[in-house]
């Protein structure tokens, strides 16, 4: 699984059955400290996410084992909508580096 943020949607009016239904987001990497990296991917939604949200993705074959993604020919899938990511001792004492309730 790698960390992505939501930068934006990929909309194709043709492509294989086998896609159609599924959103598609362009998701950038993200750093440990939060920041976009250079590194970008076209991944299914299979949360119901949402451009600005922070996420989780798998890529090659895992991308293909969600309900949503299950036999379709997808690379890369976002399998979780993050709520907190902290370091160092997780929620006892640890640093919090990205909290959904309070980013904007």
């Amino acid at each position: 699984m790698k960390l992505g943020k939501v930068v934006g949607t990929v909309v194709s009016t043709r492509k294989d059955e086998k896609l159609e239904g599924l959103r598609l987001y362009l998701v950038q990497d993200l750093s440990l400290d939060m920041k976009g990296k250079d590194a970008f991917v076209v991944a299914a939604d299979a949360m119901g996410a949402g451009v600005g949200e922070v996420v989780l993705y798998a890529s090659g074959s895992s991308a293909r084992q969600t309900k949503a993604t299950d036999s379709r020919p997808v690379d890369a899938v976002i399998m979780a909508i993050v709520d907190t990511v902290v370091v160092n001792g997780g929620d006892a004492g640890g640093k919090v580096l990205y909290d959904k309730s309070t980013s904007s």
